[in-house]
């Protein structure tokens, strides 16, 4: 047997010297979910002896997570927007920077009365699930080109009890005539495109590129290939005054928006996220609408 502060304390050193960010902090994550324990009852009762079982299951999540496998992975879920999604090897890990994206879709949508929703790469399916717990009156489509996505976004949409207004499928936008299938024209659509440009995923961090399904990650020689495909098509998409709302990477605010005016676009504009980068790039159909704000 050993003490629980023992415990945490090997698990913050192996963290630490595998170049975890904040391992102190995913040590007593890790540990807390393994043992049932909240954050309040582990520092105040260090001396909580374990049993040998619970030292080797808290000994296994460090192992994984200092291997660099995400915490969020190892516990097989993430919190979006105050709701909890599961996550599979298909789905990309949804993050805090994504928030505004649903935050924007959920301004375009004032003053649209049952408004259909398509989501683009649905993974998880939050953004799509997100807007529509925030809006009982909508109900939309989920497009992913993995089959293992599709599964995983349905499984969340019953687990928050969405089943009814959501419907996923499996398709994929790289290939022709993949809008036609889709069924009629929305009032916004969402997507969370791969946007990291192919030579530069190999210097991304191991909780990234070792953990993230590539799928939806690369975006192309500049990152911006999807947005050249997706743009065009939201002619075919969206309804008379429909609204879209891309996630860009860095840097990227710009030239999505022109891509936006060009194609007829109006209302174009940029939103930061929680660290002031521009990550949704918005804009409506019709040009007589005004700027969102």
């Amino acid at each position: 047997m050993a003490d629980l502060g023992t415990v945490l304390r090997t698990a913050t050193e192996r963290l630490r010297a595998a170049g975890v960010e904040g391992p102190r902090r995913d040590a007593r994550l890790l540990a807390g979910v393994v043992l049932g324990l909240g954050t309040a009852e582990m520092v105040a009762h260090p001396e909580r002896r374990l049993t040998a079982a619970e030292v080797a299951a808290v000994e296994a999540a460090v192992a994984r997570r200092a291997s660099r496998e995400p915490v969020s992975r190892i516990l097989g879920e993430r919190e979006f927007r105050g709701l909890r999604f599961a996550l599979t090897a298909d789905t990309l890990d949804p993050r805090p920077d994504s928030e505004v994206v649903v935050e924007t879709a959920l301004r375009l949508l004032e003053g649209v009365a049952a408004p259909r929703v398509l989501d683009l790469g649905a993974g998880t399916g939050c953004l799509l699930l997100a807007v529509l717990a925030e809006r009982a009156d909508a109900a939309g489509v989920g497009l992913d080109a993995a089959p293992g996505a599709v599964a995983a976004a349905a499984a969340n949409a019953a687990a928050l009890g969405l089943s009814a207004r959501a419907r996923f499928v499996c398709g994929d936008w790289r290939e022709a005539g993949w809008a036609a299938a889709l069924g009629g024209r929305f009032d916004l659509v969402v997507a969370n495109p791969p946007y990291i440009p192919d030579a530069e995923i190999a210097g991304l961090a191991p909780e990234v590129r070792e953990f993230e399904p590539r799928l939806a990650l690369a975006g192309g020689a500049d990152g911006l290939a999807p947005y050249r495909i997706l743009v065009p098509a939201l002619a075919e998409l969206l309804a008379p005054c429909g609204g879209v709302v891309f996630e860009v990477g860095l840097g990227q605010a710009e030239a999505v928006a022109a891509m936006l005016e060009t194609a007829g676009m109006a209302g174009v504009g940029a939103f930061a996220d929680l660290g002031g980068v521009a990550r949704a790039v918005a804009a409506r159909r019709a040009r007589r609408e005004k700027t969102i704000r």
